[in-house]
């Protein structure tokens, strides 16, 4: 699942909020928001990708999913927040190289043959959320128990999975089959992660001893040191060239995104075009964390996960003949399923922490909507989704926009610029009402009523934007014809 990841510390973000936020880049994916409630969550798990069977702790906690909504794949509950506030985000699919992988192989699942027994697989994308999510009350309890899986299970591809909790934020990237190594981002800082091996700086002392911002699998040092991975020539551990891949497709694949990013966050402390620009967008050493050079903000989260490279000679949508148009894969991409702004409120009561953005569908033409999520469940506009198009609910309402818009992007790109502003500006809006309501009365039963009086705007919203984006596709369609066309 070919992903964006952003993660932002909590003095890095405009009220003081740990934030994690990614794409969720399949391929057309249906996908719902759910609440899944402890009796919800089977004792025994199943995969369907590894056929692994594992039993789960007992006492599982609320949390909320973006699972697919045709389950033949697998659940794939992409991210969420459980009712202690903690964040996650699974999976960023990330690359690796062959020494890695030689030294120690994917645990993938083979069919029983004639002359061979079956081999069971590890666990993957389609299972973290369900396996980890419920049972932990920080960010770095996710850490640790995702590795704990890791190195007992394995895996069958190279990921990276972020947590977060009130006050920090975790990434954890799997190494090989079993290898796994983690890392706190600074609180002033963000991070930029776009498909490939990110972390490009590690303390191994840190990890073996005090644990303040780095953790690992037990043996990750003394595997790097056996296998002979370490390339690094400075004399520091960079992992980025340790457990990463130095492919072509890097260059138009991934570090673009990075490069965009980047630019948009730190667009004067760093130079990022022209001859003396210190990273162009095929560069591979772009920075895995950087401090901002202002406060960021949901709204900054959702136009960068929804970006094309607007204003520079790559953007797909310009009226140009220049070569570099659309040679770089954008961060909003068509195939997106569902995108979520995990955001912890630290400073808020506890039953109103946890508030996660949901966008469907192409992020260049959708709309953030924020949910409460501390609640038993969410309206029917989020949860109840078909596998056939309708307009009932927020996915298939922002996925019809967005193929309209596309064909039209000219004559309908303000009407999008409108949709998003006033969701989000009006979901802003809600959320401050109800929280200073909740906060004013000491009471927090007002929580399922907020998430209705969202979903009802958004429904309004979007029904409001279809209709005008689907009169001007309609008007421009090549089959029109007047009497004073001839």
């Amino acid at each position: 699942m070919p992903c964006t990841t952003i993660l932002v510390g909590k003095k890095a973000s405009y009220d003081g909020s740990t934030m994690i936020a990614r794409t969720d880049d399949g391929f057309y994916d249906v996908k719902k928001t759910v609440v899944v409630t402890p009796e919800k969550q089977k004792k025994q798990y199943k995969s369907v990708i590894g056929h692994r069977k594992i039993e789960l702790p007992d006492h599982p906690l609320r949390y909320t999913a973006c699972p697919s909504v045709d389950p033949k794949d697998g659940i794939w509950a992409a991210s969420g927040i459980n009712e202690a506030n903690v964040g996650m985000t699974a999976t960023e699919t990330i690359t690796t190289n062959p020494l890695v992988l030689g030294a120690d192989p994917y645990v993938e699942y083979k069919k029983k043959t004639r002359t061979e027994p079956e081999v069971i697989g590890g666990f993957g994308e389609e299972d973290f959320v369900v396996l980890v999510l419920p049972y932990i009350r920080s960010a770095r309890e996710g850490v640790l128990r995702l590795g704990a899986l890791l190195e007992e299970y394995g895996t069958y591809e190279s990921n990276g999975i972020a947590f977060n909790d009130a006050d920090e934020v975790w990434y954890l990237e799997t190494i090989g089959g079993h290898h796994w190594m983690a890392k706190r981002v600074k609180d002033e800082q963000y991070v930029i992660m776009p498909n490939r091996q990110g972390i490009d700086s590690f303390d191994f002392e840190d990890a073996y001893g005090e644990k303040k911002e780095h953790l690992c699998s037990s043996d990750l040092k003394e595997f790097v040191e056996k296998n002979h991975l370490d390339c690094n020539t400075d004399g520091t551990f960079n992992p980025r060239n340790v457990f990463g891949s130095h492919s072509d497709s890097d260059h138009i694949y991934n570090n673009p995104r990075a490069w965009f990013i980047g630019r948009f966050f730190n667009p004067t402390t760093i130079r990022w075009d022209g001859e003396q620009a210190d990273y162009t967008p095929e560069s591979d050493n772009i920075p895995w964390a950087l401090t901002p050079e202002r406060k960021i903000t949901p709204e900054d989260m959702k136009y960068i996960l929804s970006s094309y490279y607007q204003g520079t000679p790559y953007n797909p949508y310009q009226k140009t003949e220049d070569q570099r148009k659309g040679i770089y894969r954008p961060i909003g991409i068509n195939r997106t399923g569902v995108t979520t702004i995990c955001q912890i409120r630290g400073y808020m009561p506890e039953a109103l922490q946890g508030i996660e953005w949901i966008f469907y569908g192409p992020n260049a033409f959708n709309a953030a909507l924020p949910i409460y999520t501390n609640v038993a469940k969410l309206p029917s506009y989020l949860s109840s989704v078909t596998l056939d198009t309708s307009t009932d609910n927020f996915y298939w309402g922002s996925r019809l926009i967005a193929a309209l818009a596309d064909a039209s992007y000219g004559a309908s790109i303000q009407n999008i610029e409108r949709y998003q502003m006033a969701v989000m500006s009006e979901g802003h809006r809600i959320l401050n009402e109800y929280d200073q309501k909740m906060i004013k009365e000491k009471s927090f039963t007002l929580l399922e009523e907020a998430n209705e009086a969202l979903c009802a705007m958004a429904k309004k919203e979007t029904i409001k934007t279809l209709n005008k984006v689907l009169l001007t596709a309609t008007t421009l369609m090549k089959d029109g014809y007047s009497r004073a066309d001839h």
